[in-house]
């Protein structure tokens, strides 16, 4: 499954297609025998889009052109409906390709929110993949439901979805296990560390998307505390589009900026235990209790941290 249908070919009855005016505006509309989509710049007939090649050009009643084609999945998540805010689709690339959701991965995802991020991890993960997702209310889990329903055509057969807390789910005798990536999703992904080690197989990898910097810093303290997981890494994307006209070519005037924090971490073997970080923070990165503490581990013979790149 693919998701948009047919994918190939002449639109058909039922088919989610997307028109863009003169002006780049788009609208999304789900083709119907008999039926027309109406705007203050007139009329125009699914009849007269029902059989033509993707790519067309039509004309509503008052002469409007609009270039009509099948949604990319970007496209799908900006217009579909939203419960939660969406997992944006620079912040999804990002999330495919740092976590490395590969065709056949085991995927849990918390929480499903809008569903946006469902879609492409199913993409992703194919058929024989599978992705868990949990959300924790009932009427944001049915828009997700709703949304990944219409992209795909139907139930897409890798997708579980449930209604609950993760921590409480987790600890169920039916819940999955020995899973290959966790993306949480989440308002406090650090209450939830302990259960992410348990079910991770060695060598998974656990990603966080968090919108403060606040929430980065105390997912990455509590991943390096708990003692299970490779040193974290964190990062943001922004997105910045060019304006192209003639030898007026500049950056455009406004930019997808910050949109959310990711944090990734990898799962260690249950028998290793993760190496002393050999770089020294700066002054008054730690509070006076870390402090004292490594004044102590430094008298007592303990490895002093080195400066970076010793």
């Amino acid at each position: 499954m693919t998701g948009i249908h047919g994918r190939r070919g002449p639109f058909e009855d039922g088919d989610i297609v997307q028109l863009t005016d003169p002006k780049g505006r788009m609208h999304t509309i789900t083709l119907k025998a008999g039926s027309a989509f109406h705007t203050h710049k007139g009329r125009l007939d699914h009849d007269d889009l029902i059989g033509r090649p993707e790519g067309s050009v039509v004309r509503s009643s008052s002469a409007v052109r609009y270039v009509a084609l099948r949604p990319l999945l970007l496209d799908f998540t900006l217009s579909m409906k939203r419960g939660a805010t969406i997992v944006y689709p620079k912040d999804a690339a990002q999330i495919l390709a740092q976590a490395d959701i590969f065709a056949g991965a085991r995927v849990i995802e918390a929480g499903a929110g809008s569903g946006s991020l469902s879609c492409w991890m199913l993409r992703a993960v194919g058929e024989h993949g599978r992705v868990h997702s949990f959300e924790r209310r009932e009427d944001f889990a049915e828009i997700a439901r709703t949304n990944v329903r219409r992209f795909f055509g139907g139930d897409h057969p890798a997708w579980d979805l449930t209604v609950g807390d993760l921590n409480e789910r987790l600890a169920e005798p039916d819940a999955p296990r020995e899973v290959d990536r966790v993306v949480l999703d989440m308002l406090a992904p650090w209450e939830c560390v302990d259960a992410v080690a348990d079910v991770l197989i060695p060598g998974g990898l656990v990603c966080a998307y968090v919108a403060t910097a606040t929430q980065v810093s105390r997912v990455v303290e509590a991943l390096r505390d708990h003692g299970r997981f490779y040193e974290p890494h964190a990062w943001e994307t922004m997105v910045r589009d060019w304006h192209v006209e003639g030898l007026a070519v500049r950056p455009d005037h406004k930019m997808i900026g910050h949109t959310g924090f990711l944090v990734t971490a990898r799962r260690l073997a249950d028998d290793a235990e993760a190496p002393e970080r050999r770089r020294r923070p700066a002054k008054g990165a730690y509070g006076e209790d870390w402090q004292k503490a490594q004044k102590g581990r430094e008298a007592g013979g303990g490895a002093a941290p080195e400066a970076a790149g010793s």
